[in-house]
């Protein structure tokens, strides 16, 4: 197909330009005029999409052609610029053509085949699950068949009509393209490079049916956090509901249900928050464990932790959104009726006894304390969820970047050990607080938090930490070459495996 490298050659000039160089705006909001000398492209379909494209491609310095089988129904949904055709006069003169139509309607176009022959045919198309399911071949896989002397490219198929409208800045900037022949996907490419997006090379055509797969995930690297944090948010809530209604309602005959809604939520809520923030730090620690007992970092770690250090963004953004619930109840703790009528029991019972004057110093300093730690580990929480987000993440630097998620991250679990404590104070040795022998739930969370915490305060001794980093730095135990770290400006004597 000679005519393809030119159609590359004519793009790439154009596309260098800015990407919204051409774009003039009406008064009744439509695009002007495309200068006649961009590149024409087609388009084979009036839904959705095909409009959001359109518009695209003409705020980008394309000149658009649509192909539809009503253009005086559809002409005034496009772009002015735009022009709406019939398909047969919307093919004859671009050389790339999007088609944006559902599967089922690519018949419709054999009749086109002739006009078509040596067009390259880009495929936006996505199936849905039960389609991707029954079909073993991929759409555009089924296209190219349809058309054995067209050239066909998987594209812009992950990308969605409102990410096309209002600018790859409020949207995913990827694009993953895959096809059989380079030139078409290089002349692809330009055109997205042009569009204000970023081209993925996914290799041949073949690779379409895993393309069209992606928008078919639903978070997919949320579901084992999601699970996780859901079990953990009902196992505390039956212990809490134990321990805080179930036993004063069997051994004082005292009806606490009214506490499941608010009270027992809000107590499990910090529980889960807490757990959740230390699952993140605590494959680190298991990761040089491995490293310092293996004595290399060239093993692989076993599946079940590889994928659990994979998963420590996802779950640390659940324990912030938990720790964010608890913040919100605790707000909500005095509007409740029921507190207001504790606080009205209190006075009554400290009047009867001709109490004047009601103040526990220890009280006192222990809810302050614990409110302001508890203050400062959401404010570091809330800086690590920020940053984790990838359009603030893009903006750091590596250092940056393992500073606030490492060093803050750390600090924020220190921080919230601290609120733990604090609110725990002495009631871990009070006999009264152990509920049908249980001991209060709070206990229960501080057991990995605080492993976690002396592990890391292992790792700093210089026994440990001079040798973790010497594996890091590509040592290996049981190799002959010897290592040394640099103690001052020069390095006195260094190797390297890579």
């Amino acid at each position: 197909m000679s005519h393809q490298p030119a159609v590359a050659t004519k793009m790439s000039g154009e596309m260098d330009k800015p990407l919204i160089g051409r774009r003039l705006v009406d008064s009744n909001g439509s695009l002007a005029e495309a200068p006649s000398e961009a590149p024409k492209v087609g388009i084979l379909g009036s839904g959705d999409f095909a409009r959001s494209l359109a518009t695209r491609l003409v705020s980008s310095g394309f000149n658009v052609v649509v192909g539809s089988r009503n253009p005086k129904r559809t002409a005034g949904l496009f772009p002015s610029v735009a022009q709406v055709t019939f398909q047969v006069d919307a093919v004859s003169a671009p050389e790339v053509i999007f088609v944006a139509m559902f599967r089922e309607h690519y018949s419709s176009l054999c009749s086109l085949s002739d006009q078509l022959a040596g067009k390259i045919l880009v495929d936006v198309s996505n199936p849905t699950e039960q389609e991707h399911l029954r079909h073993r071949e991929s759409n555009a896989e089924y296209l190219a068949s349809l058309f054995p002397t067209c050239t066909v490219v998987k594209a812009f198929n992950v990308i969605s009509a409102w990410t096309l409208q209002a600018g790859p800045r409020d949207g995913n900037r990827q694009v993953p393209i895959c096809g059989d022949q380079p030139d078409a996907k290089r002349a692809v490419s330009e055109m997205v490079h042009a569009m204000g997006f970023m081209p993925m090379d996914m290799g041949s055509l073949a690779s379409a049916r895993e393309v069209e797969a992606i928008p078919l995930r639903l978070l997919p690297g949320w579901k084992v956090p999601s699970l996780l944090a859901l079990g953990l948010f009902v196992c505390f809530y039956a212990y809490n509901f134990i321990r805080d209604v179930l036993q004063p309602y069997v051994q004082e005959s005292k009806n606490k249900f009214y506490k499941l809604p608010v009270s027992v939520v809000n107590t499990t809520l910090p529980c889960v928050a807490y757990v959740l923030l230390s699952l993140v730090y605590l494959p680190g620690v298991l990761a040089a464990a491995l490293q310092l007992r293996r004595g290399t970092k060239y093993r692989r770690f076993p599946d079940w932790l590889d994928h659990w250090l994979q998963h420590r963004k996802q779950i640390g953004l659940l324990s912030f959104f938990c720790a964010a619930l608890h913040a919100l109840y605790s707000f909500c703790l005095p509007l409740r009726r029921s507190n207001r009528y504790d606080l009205v029991n209190l006075a009554i019972k400290q009047v009867l006894a001709n109490k004047s004057h009601l103040w526990v110093e220890e009280e006192v300093w222990r809810m302050e304390i614990y409110l302001s730690v508890g203050v400062l580990a959401l404010g570091t929480l809330s800086l690590l969820a920020v940053t984790s987000l990838p359009s603030i993440a893009n903006s750091l630097n590596w250092r940056e970047f393992s500073f606030v998620q490492s060093t803050l991250g750390f600090v924020a679990l220190v921080l919230s050990t601290l609120h733990t404590l604090t609110y725990g104070w002495t009631r871990a040795f009070e006999e009264k607080h152990y509920k049908f022998f249980l001991p209060p739930t709070f206990t229960l969370t501080l057991l990995v938090p605080c492993v976690i915490i002396l592990a890391k305060g292992l790792f700093l001794l210089p026994c440990f930490s001079r040798r973790l980093a010497k594996i890091r730095r590509g040592w290996e135990r049981d190799s002959a070459v010897k290592f040394m770290l640099p103690t001052g400006p020069t390095l006195t004597e260094k190797t390297s495996h890579v």
